[in-house]
Order: C-alpha cells, then structure tokens, then sequence
C-alpha cells in the first residue's frame, strides 16, 4: 500500500493543473515528485531552496496575490524551524495557506530529533484560526487534502505520516465518526491511532470516536457521545500527549468529566531505533492502551456492551 506522502504529489498536481490559483512551495524535499507539474507550471511550482523561514515566507507572499500556496516539507522544518513566520507572514498578515507536513512525530528514527515534530500540532494551538486535519490512511489524506486546498483563504495544517490504519473511512473534513458505541466511558482516536485503538478496546463497554479533522476540535461529537457513554473521556493522539485535552475540557465545561491525554511523552528518546520502539516506549500499542484505557475508566467498562 503506497503512503498518505505518496499522494501528495499526484493529488496536488491534479489540483495544479485544474485550479490556476493553486501554488506549490518546496524547500528541496519532495521535489522530484513535482516534476512534471514543475514542468506545466513554472511559475507555480516553486523550489526555495534548503530555507525554511522563506518557504512559509515566500507562500505567504503567495496568498497575498490572491493564490492558494501548498507548502510542503518535513513537520519540524514546517511548523516548529520557521514558527516566527507561520505566526507573523501567515497570521499576523491574516492570509491563508495549505501546510503539509511529512515525517510525524518519530516517523524516520534514524533522521534524528532534529526530524521529529511531537509538538507541532500543540505548537499550532498557540496561534488562532487554524484547521488540522490528521488522516489516518492514504485515501483520507487525499480527501483531506483537496477540502484544505478547496478551503476558500483559512490556514489549513494537513500532518501526514507513515503510519497508517488497514481501511480508510469516510471522513468529511469537519466531525467526528463514531466507530464503536457502549456505556462506560468514551474514547477519542485520532488519526492513526484507530485501529491500535479498537484493538486496545475490544471487549470494553466504551464508544469510540474517530476524529481526523481534530481542529476545530468537534466538541457537538464529544457531547452528544457522553449522553449515553458518561463524561469520561480520553483522548488517543498520535502526537504530544495532552495536545487536545484543553479543548475537550472546554466542550464538557459544565458537567463534571475527567479526561485522560495520551500520546507522545515528554522524553526525548536518545536512540533510533524503529517505528515500532518509539511506539512502544511512548506506551502507544495496544497492549499498553488497554492497560492505561481500563485503569482509567475502572470496572464498569470491562463489561461487553449487550
């Protein structure tokens, strides 16, 4: 199965090609896959360099002109090298443009912390008015990435990853699905994460949300789950732990809840190793979940929903 990055590529240069007022902005990474609309489009297709800072700059500039600038490079060369500009060119100027991010949180090890980007999303929470969507399979990434180009001028984050569930579903670029319904809690899985998570909850009473679009962070979804779940919540990213647990605070403001984040650690992992140990020390796989799930939710969610 080809990567949510794999489409990237082909998706934009379709959209290049039927839409003048979209623009592709590179920092060196992911050039060869621009090639040919490079081609098609010289003036579209832009290629700044090893620069950060100008990249988000220079889309910026972009929007100003009345484009639609796609920017694409690694996450933490994305969001967190060039952050002054993400807040001041993009932001403060109130222009709007297409973020993709590729590598995730520990997608590439051996690329080194300098490669990893747990943070971004929380880091994107400091600033106003963006939307992120998290796919959690290719064909969801393309979706989502023609809603965030087809998204009038609104700053749009769109975070990639190898990592990836084994079906797509239909997602809508705005709510919530529910994949699983019981009573004893509800569990929040985003992106990714679905399918270690329906593994860790199988055979507990809990409902089980699926979000992609998880800003603005669909909290008429998270309520209308905890009429007939109950108000504990917990939320599985793929990201810094904790990211979303401010805004479901805010959805349940008036009824007494708990919420659980888990995602990402704090802890910087000093050794490369594969995917698969940075997942397994972070505590995400599903045996690590269902221990943490069910320590949280307490008894009652052991039992099988009739």
């Amino acid at each position: 199965m080809d990567t949510m990055r794999d489409r990237f590529a082909p998706v934009v240069s379709r959209l290049l090609d039927e839409d003048p007022r979209v623009a592709v902005v590179l920092a060196e990474i992911g050039v060869a896959g621009f090639e040919g609309a490079q081609h098609r489009h010289p003036d579209r297709v832009i290629n700044v360099g090893i620069r950060e800072q100008l990249l988000v700059g220079a889309g910026a500039g972009l929007a100003l002109t009345g484009l639609r600038p796609v920017v694409h490079t690694f996450a933490s060369f994305l969001v967190e090298r060039p952050f002054e500009q993400v807040k001041l060119d993009l932001g403060h100027q109130d222009v709007g443009a297409v973020l993709v991010s590729a590598s995730a949180s520990f997608d590439w090890p051996s690329g080194g912390y300098t490669h990893m980007a747990p943070g971004d999303i929380a880091l994107l929470d400091t600033l106003d008015g963006w939307t992120v969507h998290v796919p959690g399979h290719p064909d969801e990434a393309e979706t989502l990435l023609r809603h965030a180009v087809a998204a009038g001028d609104d700053k749009v984050y769109v975070r990639l990853s190898v990592q990836s569930n084994a079906e797509a579903l239909a997602v809508d670029g705005a709510r919530f699905r529910t994949v699983r319904e019981g009573r004893a809690g509800v569990v929040v899985a985003v992106g990714p994460m679905l399918d270690t998570v329906l593994a860790a909850t199988e055979g507990l009473d809990v409902t089980v949300l699926y979000g992609t679009t998880v800003r603005p962070f669909d909290s008429a979804a998270l309520r209308r789950a905890t009429e007939s779940a109950g108000t504990d919540v917990v939320l599985v990213e793929p990201y810094l732990a904790g990211t979303s647990t401010a805004v479901a605070n805010d959805a349940l403001a008036d009824l007494p809840h708990r919420v659980l984040g888990l995602g990402v650690g704090r802890r910087e992992l000093r050794r490369y190793g594969q995917i698969e140990e940075h997942v397994a020390a972070h505590g995400l796989d599903a045996g690590a979940l269902r221990e943490r799930i069910g320590g949280f939710l307490g008894a009652t969610a052991t039992r099988v929903s009739a």
